[in-house]
Order: C-alpha cells, then structure tokens, then sequence
C-alpha cells in the first residue's frame, strides 16, 4: 500500500466519521439507538479467558506483545491475567470507552483490543478501569462521567503523561456495527490538544482526532500500513 492510498483511507475514513456524527446527532434527536442501555453484563464478557488473552496480544506485534501484560474483563472490573516485563500493557477494552454520544456506547459486542506502552499504562488505562468498575457496579453514563470528571479534578486520576500511545491492530477486534475492526492504526493521547496543531481531520491529512472535552482528553488516529500479523490493510 502506498502513501497515496493511506491518506486515501483516512480520508474516506473522516467522511465516514461526518456521516456518522450526522447519524447520532438524528439519534438523539428522535430518541432511538439499537442500543438505548446498558445489556446484562455476560453479554460483555467473554467465556473463554484464554481467547480473551489472545485477542488482547493480537492489537500489537507479537515482538511487543509477548511480553506485555494482559488484562482481562471480570465481572467487577479488569484483572491481571499475565504479568509482562516490556511497560506494555494490552487490554481489550468494551463499548464504554466511546465517545459518549456514540450509539454503540452500550453495544455489548464491542471488542477494541489495544496495546498501552509504559507512559499509556500509567495515565490512560487508569481511566479505562475506573470508568469499567462503575459501570460494572451498576451506575448510569451520567454518574460514570460524573465520578471520572470528580476523580479528574481531584488528580485522582492522572493527566496523560506525554508519549502515551497504543497500537490498535487487531484483525479480531469489533469497533462498530457499522465498520468492524475498521482499519490498523496507532493512537495517541494527549491532555486538551489542539487537532489543528496536528493537521488532524484536515482535508488530505491522514490524522483523525477525537476530542473528549468533558476528561480532557484528546485522541489522535493515525491509520498504518500493516495489521498485527505483518499483512496488509487492504
């Protein structure tokens, strides 16, 4: 795949993206989604640990992620499945972590298997577990956000740390009805960046940002070349 057609593929990605934002803004503006609530939680589990830990593995190399840590969902929150020794830690994260106007929020069949280097493991994955253990313990989206921002404030829970980045290559993973596992792309987290300083969702530009101001949190996408098993996005 050439540069022309990688930059071709965030494009068609950010059309997407409009479109998308087109289609929740009518959600929300006739009150329906496919997913209204929360779905009982063995529907965000996954039964077999040992799957769990492979797909969390399949988000990086295998050079990275056979010595990362690797998490695993419970029923109260993330556990520690296999301890690591390379700062890395890989994780397969549920519907929770979108954005919270996304109509998957509540979409049991996410899977977004990613894989946090040392600077990502020690600001952002804190966010993660937080927002997964109220969840889990039965709170709505509002007290979630209200008891992340809360934690935020207090530094309770850290500022991302500058360099915090994770892979997202997975051929596994399940990002939404609509695009599946989407396609093979790096991530970067920054504390209330500016996507323009980037070049994010620029025409032509092949970086894409969210920016979640309620944690103060700006996420940065910039699409690859090659999945986790070395072959191509095609």
């Amino acid at each position: 795949m050439d540069n022309t057609k990688l930059v071709g593929i965030a494009v068609r990605s950010l059309a997407v993206a409009v479109m998308l934002g087109a289609g929740w803004l009518a959600c929300a503006q006739d009150g329906k989604t496919a997913y209204p609530n929360m779905a009982p939680v063995d529907q965000y589990l996954m039964e077999d640990r040992s799957s769990e830990i492979a797909l969390a593995r399949s988000a990086a190399p295998e050079s990275i992620s056979r010595d990362a840590t690797i998490l695993v969902l419970g029923r109260h929150g993330y556990e520690t499945a296999e301890k690591g020794k390379n700062g890395f830690v890989c994780i397969v994260e549920r519907s929770w972590t979108a954005p919270l106007d996304d109509p998957n929020f509540w979409n049991p069949k996410l899977r977004g298997p990613l894989c946090l280097n040392a600077a990502a493991a020690r600001t952002y994955l804190p966010r993660t577990i937080r927002k997964t253990e109220l969840i889990l313990a039965g709170q709505t989206k509002a007290q979630m956000v209200e008891a992340v921002t809360a934690a935020i404030d207090k530094n309770e829970l850290p500022a991302i740390e500058p360099g915090a980045m994770c892979f997202m290559l997975s051929k596994q993973g399940y990002l939404s009805d609509r695009d599946g596992h989407w396609h093979p792309h790096l991530m970067f987290f920054l504390s209330q960046a500016d996507p323009g300083e980037w070049g994010a969702d620029l025409p032509g530009s092949p970086i894409l940002a969210f920016h979640a101001t309620w944690e103060r949190l700006t996420t940065f996408l910039v699409p690859v070349r090659r999945w986790s098993d070395g072959t191509e996005d095609r």
